[in-house]
Formats: C-alpha cells, structure tokens, sequence
C-alpha cells in the first residue's frame, strides 16, 4: 500500500513538473524539404546538366523544378534520365517551367515521362494586358488543367510581375482575372512570391481573399526588382512559412535570377539562412 501511494505521489509531482515544461506541441518547425528552380544554375545546367545537379544535391536540396532552355526541357538530358539522376541524387523532379505552345502535346508526354508531379506554364499564350484577353487565357489555362489531369499530372501557371497590372478601363488586376475565372481544381497557382512584391501587391492578402489556390511557390528574396541573397532583400520569408498552410503551399522553390559571385556562392548563403530559420 505504502508503495502504491508513493508511486502516485510520485506521478502527480512528475504531471506538475510537465506542465512547468515548454510544450513540444507548439514548438516551432524548421524548414525541410527545401526545393530549388533550376533557372538559378541556369548557365551551369546548360553546361553540365549531371554535374550541377550533384552540387545542388549537396547543398540538401530535395526538390527540384526544371526549366524550359535551348536544349529543350532537361538541359539536353532525356526525360526519363533526368528523372533518374534526381533520383540517384536523393532528390525529387516535382516540377517543370514551360509554354502552352506548338509543342504542347509533346511537353505533357515529356513531363509524364518524366515523373514529374506539375507542369508549369510560366508564358501567357496570348498578349494583352486586358480583363478580356485574361479571360481568354484563364479559358486556355482550364483546358490546359483538363489535358493534364487526363494525363495524371497537374498544371499550373507562374506569375511575374506584369499580371498585377490594372486593365486601364475597368480597372481590374489581371491576376485577380485569372484567379476568377480558372478553376482551382485543374490551374494550379504557383506564387513568385519576389515578383509580387516587385509589383507592389501583398501576398498575405491573396491567402487571404483565396485562399489555398497557391500550392507552389517561389521564394526569391528581392532589393526592389532586382533578386538577392535570403535576408538581404524585404520579404518576409519566415512570416510567409507561417501562413503557407492558408496558401495550401506544399512545395517550394528557391529561386535567385541575379547574384554578385555565383550562384553557388548565392545558394550557399541561402541555404545558410533556411538552416537558421524557424516557424
């Protein structure tokens, strides 16, 4: 009996000194499963496609999105062993930059055969910066969100900074057009959230009017117009972590265009700054 009470007294000193504890439950998350768009070793890709994907690899990338270039989708790499040297690599080809044109067909049966999980339309197919053009292209999109989907992957679009401009009679924002009238089930929003910024728009209020129609980003970090090192531009890169579950996100890339060695010296930098960041 005297054993029994002490091993009570015991358990309820033991549940008061847990409550005086930090609970684990609300600790914050470190980032993992950090994603790269190949655009940023663009020069070197088209030089050494294998080679830059191993330093990539090295610097903990896990994700990697491709992007469109003269040597076609893969930087001269087949699709099926682009999908093999990420593979080997321990990363994963979750996505592809392209344009909905003459090839169109032929791009949808590279990506299947690739693996790869999105096709990213990162062109309008048709020019003109008006609310009916944008129409025209959130028409194309949907169908384009149809075709893939019948092929088992998903399609999506990648702003820049020319969608947030206002059609100059009715004064609707062009991106806002597109969100309307595309249906979220088959156009897969991927944000730059560096060219949103660049435009003069805030990201946290498009989580907010519509929610999770944002499953892909960009983190690029900007000094005006201009892409930077992480920390060094104005984007509030851990308050957007924050709310990526109101934006749906489920992937990221890391995306730098500009850098004032190279970009392994930039992604360095980057990585460094992720490793630090928690949310």
């Amino acid at each position: 009996m005297e054993k029994r009470r002490d091993f009570l007294k015991k358990m309820g000193a033991l549940a008061v000194g847990s409550a005086l504890l930090p609970s684990f439950t609300f600790a914050p998350k470190k980032v993992k499963n950090i994603g790269i768009q190949l655009y940023t070793f663009r020069k070197e890709m088209m030089v050494d496609p294998k080679g830059t994907l191993k330093i990539i690899a090295d610097l903990g990338i896990k994700q990697v999105e491709s992007a469109s270039s003269n040597l076609g989708l893969f930087y001269g790499l087949k699709p099926a062993e682009m999908k093999q040297t990420c593979n080997d690599l321990g990363m994963t080809l979750r996505s592809g930059h392209t344009s909905i044109d003459s090839k169109w067909q032929d791009t949808i049966a590279q990506a299947v055969e690739s693996g790869q999980e999105y096709l990213i339309c990162s062109t309008l197919p048709y020019q003109g910066q008006t609310t009916a053009n944008y129409q025209k292209i959130a028409e194309r999109f949907n169908k384009a969100g149809e075709e893939c989907k019948a092929a088992n992957i998903k399609f999506g679009f990648h702003n820049h900074n020319a969608e947030f401009q206002q059609d100059k009679d009715t004064g609707d924002v062009l991106y806002d057009v597109l969100l309307k009238n595309t249906d979220p089930k088959l156009v897969h929003m991927e944000m730059d959230l560096g060219w949103v910024l660049a435009a003069g728009k805030d990201p946290f209020e498009y989580f907010k009017n519509y929610g999770a129609r944002f499953p892909l980003w960009h983190l690029k970090d900007m000094k005006g117009r201009r892409s930077t090192e992480f920390g060094n531009g104005t984007l509030d890169i851990v308050g957007l972590l924050k709310h990526s579950k109101d934006a749906g996100m489920k992937y990221f890339f890391i995306e730098q265009e500009e850098y004032p060695v190279s970009a392994l010296d930039s992604m360095k930098i980057n990585m460094a700054y992720m490793e630090k960041v928690d949310y």
